[in-house]
């Protein structure tokens, strides 16, 4: 799971809330992780595999939104692979970890172990955060004609300069002036629980206005196609709003117990004692909320494939040909035809779910179309240029 209190356990000196969630049932604790981490990593490849039945065709070119999705899978498998390892150290090596606990201790590598794992986790789920709104601003811009590949690289700088930066800045303010001297006081961790949760808060206010305003604008672009609002155009456009709400859905499942919990402990920790009794059913909370984001942080993974992708199946095609991945958009899709979801070919979503008819998808074409190049006039069919049908 990802908490800041992963960095806060690493000082000798840490504060009595962080001691309480860190040392109730750690084995357990632990052991969810790594089982909940597994999972997820192998269903989420297991999603990004190719599949039998899959007709190969040419791979187009990858857009801007559809790399974005890709690499919050990336982020979310490599932040998990974090979480496998240092569970895995923590079980396998009780008396290293226990070194941490030494104030003034030679031994520095527990220390550097602690650090180290506690920032991959939350640098890898912060970018996964960054990524995850860089989507919406880029779903909203694909809308409004002004995003493209180009902007990628923007979205690059900011992601991992602004991941890169807080992780740093949060972790040099709590450890200063030394590592056995931190945790002191509040001063040095509230700035490191504030650049932990911005970017989570950011999502979880930001994200849902941009996607709301997105579904706006595309119910607007539908209906000045042809002046009306037909059936179909109705129908594309809840199927864009049901995707983004299943990913709010899922971001929220998974990390508003992070809050909660982050929540409790700081009221305990305003306490002259944790260890009260009328304190009992807070701590009780934080303990329960401790063990849930040890389940629902690392499930983000493959919870995010399936509002991306939906279900792809369990039949792996191992045998290389080239072929599209499961990230890029589907070119030339026919009705009744196998292939891959595709987290933005909303044609290709209503073919499989409404199995609409010809001449209903050459009506939807046109509508994606109007989206994409934002063109009002004759009579224009979907292209494989079209950014919207190669992947917001």
């Amino acid at each position: 799971m990802a908490s800041p209190r992963l960095e806060t356990y690493c000082c000798p000196n840490r504060d009595a809330a962080t001691q309480l969630v860190m040392s109730f049932q750690p084995d357990v604790f632990c052991g969810v992780c790594i089982g909940s981490a597994s999972v997820s990593l192998l269903l989420t490849i297991l999603q990004l595999l190719p599949k039998k039945g899959q007709s190969p065709r040419k791979m187009p070119k990858a857009s801007s939104s559809s790399t974005i999705l890709l690499l919050i899978s990336v982020c979310d498998i490599l932040g998990g692979l974090g979480m496998i390892f240092r569970s895995s150290v923590w079980l396998g090596f009780p008396g290293f970890i226990a070194n941490i606990s030494v104030v003034n201790g030679t031994d520095v590598w527990p220390s550097a172990f602690c650090v180290g794992s506690a920032m991959w986790i939350q640098l890898l789920y912060s970018a996964g955060f960054w990524w995850l709104f860089c989507y919406a601003v880029d779903s909203y811009l694909v809308v409004r004609r002004s995003a493209g590949l180009s902007t990628i690289v923007l979205y690059h700088m900011m992601t991992w300069g602004l991941a890169v930066m807080l992780c740093v800045e949060g972790i040099a303010l709590l450890y200063y002036p030394s590592l056995s001297s931190c945790e002191n006081g509040l001063e040095h961790a509230i700035p490191h629980y504030i650049t932990t949760y911005a970017p989570l808060l950011l999502v979880l206010v930001v994200n849902p206005i941009l996607f709301r305003r997105t579904v706006s604008a595309v119910a607007s672009l539908l209906k000045g196609r042809q002046g009306i609002y037909t059936e179909n155009e109705r129908r594309l456009g809840t199927e864009i709003q049901i995707r983004f709400f299943k990913i709010m859905l899922v971001f929220v499942i998974c990390w508003s117990s992070n809050i909660i919990n982050e929540s409790l402990l700081f009221y305990l920790e305003m306490q002259p004692d944790i260890n009260e009794m009328p304190l009992k059913n807070i701590r009780s909370a934080a303990l329960i909320t401790w063990i849930i984001m040890g389940v629902l942080n690392p499930m983000q993974g493959f919870l995010f494939t399936l509002a991306f992708y939906g279900w792809t199946g369990w039949k792996v095609d191992f045998k290389w040909r080239k072929r599209e991945i499961p990230w890029e958009s589907m070119s030339s899709s026919t009705v009744g035809e196998n292939a891959y979801p595709s987290p933005v070919n909303y044609q290709s979503n209503i073919h499989d779910s409404k199995k609409i008819s010809t001449t209903d998808s050459q009506q939807t074409d046109e509508a994606i179309s109007m989206l994409s190049e934002g063109n009002t006039s004759g009579d224009d069919r979907l292209t494989r240029s079209s950014p919207i049908y190669q992947g917001w």
